[in-house]
């Protein structure tokens, strides 16, 4: 008889029960559990906002026999089900796993800042302008301001804003793919 070694296996969780669903696998079944989770600043009506968002929304990587866990995992809290293609469960490179963990040492959040760069388009957060889009124009690290072009009154018009006060526009984790490439290639050189 052949005994099964550990693998990874990918699983749906309810929306935003990511973090739910990995601390219950983790403390109940006493799994190994991978949530990789991204630090981001939104822009709301309220100002901008700083929130933890998962990388994977609604999935998380489980580290198990599955032949010996796949009912317990089924029926933990905050776990759908586990992806699966037909009848088959697939398991998860351990090299994809390993490489993603060089990212999030430790299943601390990465950290992401919006890298603002002229021609972007932002939103404005808070302020006068609250809401309203506009290209930068200039980035002034020092000051910590950015000039931005604005379409006031009928024509565009440039304005110096807080740095603070401006979010990138288009702000998803497809979007800032380059960004965590680089901050990982930051990492290794250091």
């Amino acid at each position: 008889m052949q005994i099964e070694s550990p693998a990874w296996y990918c699983a749906r969780t309810k929306p935003k029960h990511e973090h739910i669903a990995a601390a219950n696998v983790r403390k109940n079944l006493k799994l190994k559990v991978f949530n990789p989770r991204l630090r981001v600043q939104r822009a709301t009506q309220r100002g901008i906002v700083r929130l933890v968002e998962p990388l994977f929304p609604c999935y998380i990587f489980i580290n198990c026999v599955i032949g010996e866990k796949l009912n317990e995992i089924q029926h933990a809290n905050g776990v759908s089900s586990l992806v699966r293609f037909g009848h088959k469960i697939p398991k998860v490179d351990d090299a994809i796993i390993e490489e993603l963990q060089n990212y999030f040492a430790a299943e601390e959040t990465m950290t992401i800042e919006d890298r603002l760069a002229p021609t972007d388009e932002v939103i404005i957060a808070d302020g006068a302008f609250a809401g309203m889009q506009a290209k930068v124009l200039r980035v002034m690290p020092a000051t910590q301001r950015v000039q931005i072009l604005l379409d006031v009154l009928g024509g565009p018009t440039s304005v110096e804003v807080d740095r603070a006060s401006v979010v990138l526009e288009k702000n998803t984790v497809a979007d800032r793919a380059p960004i965590l490439a680089a901050s990982h290639r930051q990492r290794v050189r250091v």
